[in-house]
């Protein structure tokens, strides 16, 4: 007897996974495919990179169960300090002291133990993985994908969580803008003699935003940060040729000692950057999440957290149809969802899209402009609460998954 269930999601990374928790919280099965080994996946060393949890984003992990899980290796964002080259003009934002952070640094690996560990015990979720898929249909009454071993899996609904390399998008021949930014990201884990005091740096240099995001302490009470540091990719390879010590020297250069001494706390890792945004996320019984409808820079940490807003849409608008007995796949849903987080997502893109090559634009004469901007926000408090809010992701049509329901 064939297994169908409500959602095919494939991708079963951080933000399909979530989205099967999430489902599932709400009553909806799934089958989740992914073609990585999870062992390989949360295995220590495999991924050094780190993400910053939104507000809303915490919001969201908490209301499916993982909050208890998460919250001892999570480092808190107490502020942003936002600079053009360390040079006077920066932006503090900082909330009331009666308000939450700015939102939590986490591990990728953390995030995918936790979701991983949750996802083996929940009955509403069919895990196949590693499992390749040979074959994807879509037809009027439901749709199906067919793995390399055999197994054809059904269901009402397809969603795509497969990343910014999605064959199912591209199978279903849905539009892509993009475009590459000729700078790879040189990520690394990094421990300083001063600490951090919860706060997230992002320094512009013409060359490359240069982002210092807090982590916790170390076991051995060595205070930590993730580096995120953008390079022009015709420089790419010289940087990754660096030794230790001449890396951390070029670092050292552009923290202006802000954190004291430092020293490498992990491998080295790159990642080339580009921009693509999908106009439409729907198709038949098709629906895109996360890097699979928008890739963006990793200029303001917003990526995951848009993937998530995408997790948290779906899931009540495919709830509230079910409350009134429609199929996940009607295509009444699949056009609200669409309608729902086409702004969003767009407006994000664009805007981090935008401050990348604001930033990029070298002279003292752009410097200087961009700096007296930045004064305004900082003295603004109105303006600096709106950008605040957008950081945190509680503007806007907030789904009901991302907001805080504590009491």
């Amino acid at each position: 007897m064939t297994d169908k269930r409500d959602l095919l999601i494939l991708g079963g990374g951080l933000v399909g996974m979530t989205l099967a928790l999430a489902a599932a919280r709400r009553g909806l099965s799934s089958h989740v495919v992914d073609l990585a080994d999870p062992a390989e996946l949360t295995q220590a060393g495999f991924d050094g990179r780190a993400s910053a949890i939104s507000t809303a984003s915490w919001n969201l992990f908490s209301n499916i169960g993982l909050g208890p899980r998460l919250a001892p290796h999570g480092c808190p964002i107490d502020a942003i300090a936002v600079t053009d080259g360390m040079k006077p003009g920066r932006i503090d934002f900082r909330p009331e002291p009666d308000e939450a952070s700015l939102g939590r640094m986490f591990a990728n690996r953390e995030l995918r133990l936790a979701l991983f560990e949750a996802a083996k015990d929940e009955p509403l979720i069919a895990w196949h993985a590693p499992a390749r898929v040979m074959e994807r249909e879509r037809g009027e009454f439901g749709v199906s994908a067919l793995l390399a071993d055999g197994r054809r899996l059904a269901a009402a609904l397809m969603c795509a969580a497969e990343g910014r390399r999605s064959p199912t998008r591209d199978e279903a021949g849905l539009p892509l803008a993009h475009w590459d930014y000729r700078h790879r990201a040189m990520i690394a884990g990094l421990s300083h003699e001063k600490p951090h005091d919860n706060v997230a740096w992002e320094i512009f240099y013409p060359a490359g935003p240069f982002a210092l995001l807090p982590m916790l302490d170390g076991p051995d009470g060595s205070h930590r940060s993730a580096l995120v540091w953008t390079v022009a990719e015709k420089d790419a390879a010289g940087v990754l040729a660096l030794s230790d010590r001449a890396f951390v020297a070029e670092v050292e250069q552009r923290m202006h000692g802000i954190f004291g001494a430092i020293a490498l706390d992990s491998p080295r890792q790159s990642y080339p950057l580009g921009f693509q945004h999908t106009a439409k996320i729907t198709a038949q019984r098709l629906a895109l999440v996360g890097d699979a409808a928008h890739g963006m820079h990793p200029i303001a940490g917003q990526g995951l957290n848009l993937g998530l807003r995408d997790v948290g849409a779906l899931v009540e608008v495919l709830a509230d149809g079910a409350r009134i007995g429609l199929d996940p796949g009607d295509a009444q849903l699949l056009a609200r969802y669409e309608r729902w987080r086409n702004l969003d997502n767009f407006s994000v893109s664009f805007a981090t899209d935008s401050l990348t090559r604001l930033f990029g634009i070298p002279g003292r004469l752009p410097s200087a402009i961009r700096r007296f901007g930045m004064a305004g926000v900082q003295r603004i408090g109105p303006l600096k609460r709106w950008f605040m809010d957008e950081a945190r992701g509680i503007s806007g049509q907030v789904p009901e998954l991302l907001k805080n329901h504590a009491g």
